[in-house]
């Protein structure tokens, strides 16, 4: 019967993220499982694709192998492992199931196998379960006649992504288990698989693409990605931040000089453009660039060109620019601080960057990400979020985005352990410790209770509460990207129940 749901999966069309996480429920109904996680191979680490039974920020998660006994464990067999209920060895999952029942999972079952795709270590596949005796010996037999359709699954993936045209990157090398990719991307929402869609295809373009967005957002990661995905990717990133350059060197650290040019200049020195002949050259806030180098900018970008200080002859130069500003570039040209001629250079491409609060649960998986770090670089057992804190997080407004976020976790960490926090444990984090800031909370009600009602026409008190609830519905489903679990994690209310009252409010 499990064979048979797999392989019908096989042959239907479906997103790729819908066939994984469909695989990964059909598992956790036959199994009865508490918990899975289907995991990809990155270098020396796995990292969840697809969950179901797991907190949210559990995607965010990266398990390096070596310091996860069990994992390794699994990963070095070719044949299902299962692992005894009073075995010693911590689960990676530990403080990570949705529901869990108190703060450790000292008694469960977990069993897993590794997957190969093409002959090459995929990742795996992990079942836990709090019951003991869940994966009997029955169970073990059943995965291993099913790991060739959960590697089916995972092919398949590969197969449509192939159909669809994708260029072959390092991208699609590290999904083969090759190299890692380097200053990962983290989320799931809606406004950033759009933007890495439109990124993807910008890529190859080899136009300037200025990217626009707040301080901590992220911009050098989608530069990076640009350039690593284009037909640039194998001649060099070069990095200038613009904010850092004395007004008095730029231009000889942009263009470079030959000897004499000024006093000091004792020899001949190439410019950053010079080191990204033939790749990309990220010109990082680039609003704080002088006018004087502004001018010359222009005209490298116009003729393709540029002139070391100190030497009349032009230099042909083959760079493609990517430029970064958190600055509104009109106000600064309305200011006579940047140059409009440039501005409409640089833009040919303008990509916004979301901020983090547009990001709905993006911000869990970011967490998870960093609460992982957190955990490894203090050598703790475990480190999590309370239900309390989640809310929290996804309550805030992130004046400072990923930056602030991974500020926040580690802060909260370390006060966490100087209260007195035992290494030995599975640590959790409360509200109380990631020092937000309520002023920039969204607001949770009015001054005045009474005030605006004389202009909202008289409703029954059912229809009102109708409403209350609906809205409180669309509002918990924005944050969670769409997620149901998720907007149930946030209403606080069970998941089945959320889908009764969803119908009767015509949400579904």
């Amino acid at each position: 019967m499990l064979r048979e749901s797999l392989a019908a999966d096989l042959i239907v069309e479906l997103p790729n993220a819908v066939r994984l996480q469909r695989l990964v429920q059909t598992l956790h109904e036959y199994f009865g499982s508490g918990a899975v996680c289907l995991l990809r191979l990155d270098g020396d680490s796995l990292r969840p694709v697809a969950t179901v039974g797991l907190v949210h920020e559990a995607l965010g998660r990266r398990f390096v192998i070596a310091q996860h006994p069990r994992l390794a464990a699994i990963m070095a067999s070719r044949e299902p492992t299962w692992f005894e209920p009073d075995s010693r060895l911590p689960d990676p999952y530990d403080g990570l199931l949705e529901n869990p029942v108190g703060d450790s999972l000292p008694v469960h079952d977990c069993m897993g196998v590794s997957l190969y795709v093409e002959g090459r270590p995929w990742g795996a596949i992990t079942l836990d379960a709090l019951q003991p005796g869940t994966f009997d010996s029955c169970a073990q037999a059943e995965l291993k006649r099913c790991t060739l359709q959960i590697e089916a699954a995972v092919r398949v993936t590969r197969l449509e992504q192939d159909n669809r045209g994708l260029r072959l990157s390092r991208r699609d090398l590290r999904d083969a288990g090759g190299a890692v990719e380097d200053g990962e991307i983290l989320g799931q929402s809606e406004v950033l698989q759009r933007l890495l869609d439109e990124l993807d295809v910008l890529a190859d373009a080899d136009l300037p693409v200025l990217l626009l967005g707040e301080t901590g957002v992220g911009k050098e990661l989608f530069a990076r990605r640009l350039h690593r995905l284009s037909r640039r990717s194998h001649k060099p990133l070069i990095q200038v931040n613009c904010a850092a350059l004395p007004e008095s060197l730029a231009e000889s650290e942009l263009f470079g000089h030959v000897k004499g040019a000024f006093s000091g200049a004792t020899s001949d020195r190439a410019g950053r453009f010079d080191a990204a002949s033939g790749g990309t050259l990220f010109l990082d806030e680039v609003g704080e660039l002088p006018l004087s180098v502004q001018a010359k900018l222009l005209r490298t970008l116009q003729n393709g060109e540029i002139q070391r200080l100190g030497e009349d002859r032009p230099l042909h130069v083959d760079v493609r620019i990517i430029a970064a500003t958190n600055r509104h570039l009109p106000d600064s040209i309305r200011d006579g601080l940047f140059r409009a001629d440039l501005y409409h250079r640089l833009s040919v491409y303008p990509v916004p960057i979301p901020a983090l609060r547009e990001r709905g649960q993006d911000v869990l998986v970011l967490a998870g990400h960093f609460l992982e770090l957190n955990r490894a670089r203090l050598g703790l057992r475990g480190l999590r979020l309370s239900p309390a804190a989640e809310r929290a997080l996804l309550a805030y407004t992130w004046p400072g985005n990923v930056r602030e976020l991974e500020h926040v976790i580690s802060r909260a960490a370390l006060k966490l352990l100087s209260r007195g926090g035992s290494r030995a444990v599975i640590m959790t984090l409360g509200p109380d410790v990631l020092d937000l800031d309520s002023s920039l909370a969204p607001a949770t009600g009015v001054e005045d209770p009474l005030e605006g009602l004389v202009a909202v026409p008289f409703q029954p008190l059912a229809d009102a509460v109708d409403d209350c609830q609906r809205q409180k519905v669309l509002q918990a489903l924005s944050l969670s990207g769409e997620n149901w679990a998720g907007a149930a994690r946030l209403l606080q209310v069970d998941p089945s129940n959320l889908h009764k009252l969803a119908r009767r409010l015509r949400l579904k």
